[in-house]
């Protein structure tokens, strides 16, 4: 069964810290790009972080610098370190895999994924 489930969502205050996880099963992971994307009430899911599998990564600019992406293909697991993180970054945070150009891609658009994972919730509060 290909399935993507994310951890580590939670509550925090701002300036605060939280690191995601999301662990593959029933694909072969390592020839996958990986990205996160989150989705606050009311707008677009938009790109945050992406990592193809030759480890190259892409941010958005909103979060450059704060989060880290990253990845562990021998525990087929993607990761998102959050630093700094502010009010804005509240949202559902979900990861996707990305087939496409042999697991070479780096793009942020929703529309390239064709692996969701279920989504964890993150919450920054002033």
């Amino acid at each position: 069964q290909v399935q993507l489930v994310e951890s580590g969502g939670g509550s925090v205050q701002a300036g605060g810290s939280l690191r995601l996880s999301c662990t593959a099963s029933g694909f072969t992971y390592s020839t996958y790009s990986m990205g996160w994307f989150r989705q606050a009430p009311g707008k677009e899911r938009e790109g945050v972080a992406t990592i193809n599998r030759l480890g190259s990564t892409r941010y958005a600019d909103s979060v450059k610098g704060r989060f880290t992406i990253s990845r562990d293909n021998a525990k087929n697991t993607l990761y998102l370190q959050m630093n700094s993180l502010k009010p804005e970054d509240t949202a559902m945070y979900y990861c996707a895999a990305d087939p496409r150009y042999g697991g070479t891609s780096l793009s942020l658009a929703r529309t390239a994924c064709a692996i969701w994972g279920q989504g964890t919730q993150v919450s920054a509060s002033a």
